[in-house]
């Protein structure tokens, strides 16, 4: 049995998965904010109750919205801060009493989509999230691929590819740096667009549906945000040239995403031809506490 652990910001969820992928449990709760030593015996509760009720000990993997520094074993780059600083994969596994595997969230998703979702039969997916903020993750042959500095995927925080003058130096972005793709990626950073613009103050699925509706203004906004998000992937297809990538977070139900940007990231990748597809994930919201139990592939056992 595999259990993985999705620790969000205001929800924790577990699952078990049988040997088969089959899902045999879920749990959902809301999560102790601001209080680690609290979230720790959250996530430890969970386990020990779901264990309880299937009378099974299983493999433990968890998905936080952060990293775990190679440098110090210490959470870093977490929105959830209160983790930031804290050995949450070693004060996981002493309470558990066995090894605890803890990744990016991101790293979750593509593995999740990896193994038994949109890109099962690709040796290389690239998982994209894409809402109120903007992440990525890597798998190779279905185990996630971390890096020495466990920022493997890290897309988000790279300077948007080929600005034109009027995007220069691009909005303020929370690591301190200018111009990074979440903030023109996000759904925040669609909204913020549309504002400089037209004026108007709307959300991101606003702006998707007055679109739907034949409102110019919010067609040139989502014209704008699909020839970034083109120029974005075909970084990523120019350095990383995976078999698939797999478009998650709530940008990613945007469907015409899925017809447009292909079309559009021809021009700026380094290839003659892009066959590389973009899919929607199989498992939508349940990839990443999925791809947390599946941080233990099936030739592993601790």
């Amino acid at each position: 049995m595999r259990i993985g652990i999705d620790l969000g910001g205001t929800k924790i969820e577990i699952i078990a998965l049988a040997d088969n992928g089959g899902e045999i449990h879920r749990e959902r709760i809301a999560t102790p904010k601001d209080d680690y030593d609290g979230t720790v015996a959250a996530i430890v509760g969970l386990v020990r109750r779901a264990e309880r009720e299937l009378k099974e000990r299983g493999t433990v993997g968890v998905g936080i919205p952060g990293a775990i520094s190679p440098a110090t074993g210490l959470v870093k780059n977490a929105n959830s801060t209160w983790l930031i600083g804290k050995p949450l994969d070693k004060d996981l596994s002493h309470e558990l009493e066995r090894e605890v595997r803890v990744q990016n969230d991101a790293n979750c998703f593509a593995v999740s989509e990896a193994v038994d979702g949109a890109g099962a039969d690709a040796g290389c997916v690239f998982g994209v999230i894409v809402g109120t903020g903007t992440g990525g993750g890597i798998a190779i042959n279905k185990r996630v691929l971390t890096g020495p500095n466990a920022v493997a995927g890290e897309w988000g925080h790279i300077p948007l590819p080929w600005m034109t003058p009027d995007e220069l130096p691009g909005p303020d972005c929370y690591c301190g740096k200018k111009g990074c793709i979440e903030t023109f990626l996000s759904g925040p950073g669609m909204a913020r667009d549309h504002q400089r613009a037209t004026g108007e103050k709307r959300t991101a699925e606003e702006i998707v549906q007055r679109a739907e509706a034949g409102d110019e203004a919010a067609e040139l906004t989502l014209q704008r945000y699909e020839d970034r998000l083109a120029r974005g992937l075909a970084a990523i297809v120019n350095v990383l040239d995976p078999d698939a990538i797999v478009l998650g977070g709530g940008m990613g139900n945007i469907r015409r995403l899925y017809r447009q940007v292909p079309k559009l990231w021809q021009k700026y990748a380094f290839s003659d031809h892009v066959d590389t597809p973009l899919v929607p994930p199989v498992h939508g919201d349940s990839s990443g506490v999925r791809g947390a139990a599946w941080l233990w592939p099936p030739s592993e056992r601790p």
